[in-house]
């Protein structure tokens, strides 16, 4: 299980450019998506890491972090993903 996630955090990572310009594309805003957060790529771009991705039924829930601010990233398909602040 640990090396499915492993797995799935490096494929996330590779495809971390085609998350923002999905999302761009989906809400004419560049990176955001969600109420109150930004695309997974763009939270990438901007120096959070990635800290722990969880199975959530046929999705996985990714858990961003950068000093005292979080995220967490709900993906909705491998380019798509819906991010929101979580502190």
């Amino acid at each position: 299980m640990r090396l499915i996630a492993l797995m799935l955090c490096g494929l996330l990572l590779a495809a971390a450019p085609a998350v923002a310009q999905e999302t761009a594309t989906d809400t004419g805003d560049a990176g955001i998506s969600g109420s109150s957060g930004g695309g997974m790529g763009k939270l990438l771009t901007q120096g959070y890491e990635i800290r722990a991705a969880v199975p959530n039924g046929t999705r996985y829930i990714v858990f961003l972090q950068k000093d005292q601010s979080a995220y967490a990233c709900e993906f909705v398909s491998l380019t798509k993903s819906r991010c929101g602040s979580i502190n």
